[in-house]
């Protein structure tokens, strides 16, 4: 939600939007789940625990969640503009070459959360918890 902090040159108030976590994950999933080599996003240990609670607050909401399987994200609300870090999980096909398509979920992550958010990761990790060798589910 917006909030008015203070008034422009012009008198009127200006207006400081906040972009919750989920809403980057949610951005940051879709981007690269888009990716070539990217099989799907798997949360690790970390990212099952996290998923369950927010799943859980926003069912009890009524807000559907959105697809934040396999991707966090951190901000530092301190620094101005916040700085955003986000991790990802995946699995890769083994028909592609794993350290190219993770630069590009690297890439295609920091575009999509600059474009929808206006703010630009810092700095986005991708770890490939597994390689499905006939990219159909058997691994």
């Amino acid at each position: 939600m917006g909030t008015p902090l203070h008034h422009d040159r012009t008198g009127a108030p200006r207006t400081q939007w906040v972009m919750a976590e989920p809403v980057i994950a949610a951005v940051a999933a879709h981007a690269a789940g888009g990716v070539a080599g990217v099989v799907r996003l798997e949360p690790g240990l970390t990212g099952l625990a996290s998923q369950v609670a927010r799943s859980a607050r926003q069912k009890i909401n009524g807000l559907a969640p959105a697809p934040t399987e396999g991707v966090r994200v951190r901000t530092d609300r301190s620094a101005e503009p916040p700085v955003v870090f986000i991790a990802v999980d995946l699995v890769t096909s083994a028909q592609d070459q794993a350290a190219a398509m993770a630069y590009a979920v690297q890439r295609e992550v920091t575009r999509a959360v600059a474009d929808a958010t206006g703010l630009t990761p810092r700095s986005v990790g991708v770890s490939i918890t597994d390689i499905e060798l006939y990219g159909s589910g058997t691994t």
